[in-house]
């Protein structure tokens, strides 16, 4: 763990000793947050700060609504039935272009954890050897990324749609499958087939770094009350700071939010999913800030999707990227 992320946690940590009773006497703000699924480790620092009363002391009375198969986070934020969703990089960045005006007030994962999974037995050693092959992919936005790992390296491949599961992957229906290496890379796992059977190909190791996770409102949320969103950040890295500090603590509150939500619950695969997060959300080395988007890796996805024709044209960072501690 790096000093300054050390550093970090401490300084959250003790801004929730310190801040219990200071949003005490004012009237709470309700607001609401979408997250992108089902719960899972994958939101572990919502259901902590929600838990631990971290929202609370930044005087916001939070709803953390129920997300899944079918619900739409970007729906949610634009019709405002949420005041705050978790999308990715490349789902807001084509809603803004869509003239949906959300901004980036954080952004939690800071690189991508998808990756392309094989067996060792399929002969597949380097991405060429991935041309003409079947490969399982998700729909949506979830594509982008590996059809931006194609489009680099000219390969024309067998798209098989892929569900929820890796089912058709385990039973030979595809050569290559898509994965989140926080979760259906350990379903694989789980299923008995042994690592050193598989051949994986991070997509940001290949240079299709897309960060993940991050929270989205409305401009307008910005102008109106951004104490409330400040405050709402501060209290989302506070929940993930003291996840990762008492692990088995955030998993028991986990499994719990997935038992009352009807949601199969596997302790030792969300324990895997928690420590992947822990990975992802810190940045490489460490030592960097967290919590912000960084303008290289911006400029990288923006650049990329107006080359794939995804999106015509995307807005400056300054524009698309809203901190408390920023002019506008």
């Amino acid at each position: 763990m790096g000093t300054l992320w050390r550093r970090h946690v401490c300084a959250v940590l003790l801004a929730a000793l310190v801040l219990p009773g200071a949003a005490g006497a004012a009237a709470l703000k309700k607001a609401s947050f979408v997250p992108l699924w089902s719960p899972q480790a994958q939101f572990a620092g919502y259901y902590v700060a929600l838990d631990k009363g971290f929202y609370r002391r930044h005087g916001i009375d939070l709803t953390i609504l129920a997300g899944g198969p079918d619900v739409c986070a970007t729906d949610y934020l634009r019709s405002g039935r949420a005041d705050f969703a978790l999308l990715w990089l490349t789902t807001a960045l084509q809603q803004r272009a869509k003239g949906v005006p959300l901004v980036n007030v954080a952004q939690i994962v800071q690189r991508s954890s998808m990756l392309l999974v094989t067996k060792k037995s399929s002969g597949i050693k380097a991405p060429a050897e991935m041309n003409g092959k079947k490969v399982g992919l998700w729909g949506g936005d979830f594509a982008i990324p590996p059809r931006a790992f194609f489009e680099k390296y000219h390969l024309k491949v067998k798209e098989v749609p892929q569900s929820y599961t890796v089912n058709l992957f385990l039973r030979g229906g595809v050569d290559v499958a898509s994965a989140m290496w926080y979760n259906e890379y350990h379903t694989i796992l789980d299923s008995g087939v042994d690592p050193d059977e598989l051949r994986v190909f991070f997509l940001q190791d290949y240079g299709i770094n897309y960060p993940e996770d991050g929270l989205y409102t409305l401009e307008a949320t910005c102008r109106r009350d951004p104490q409330l969103v400040s405050g709402f950040v501060q209290a989302s890295l506070e929940g993930w700071a003291y996840a990762f500090a008492h692990p088995d603590e955030a998993i028991d509150l986990v499994m719990r939010q997935m038992r009352e939500a009807g949601v199969p619950a596997n302790r030792a695969q969300q324990q895997w999913m928690l420590a992947r997060m822990r990975d992802l959300i810190l940045p490489c080395g460490g030592n960097g800030p967290i919590g912000r988007l960084q303008p290289a890796d911006y400029a990288t996805v923006t650049r990329e999707l107006q080359r794939d024709r995804i999106v015509r044209s995307a807005p400056g960072y300054r524009e698309f990227v809203w901190r408390s501690d920023a002019s506008h």
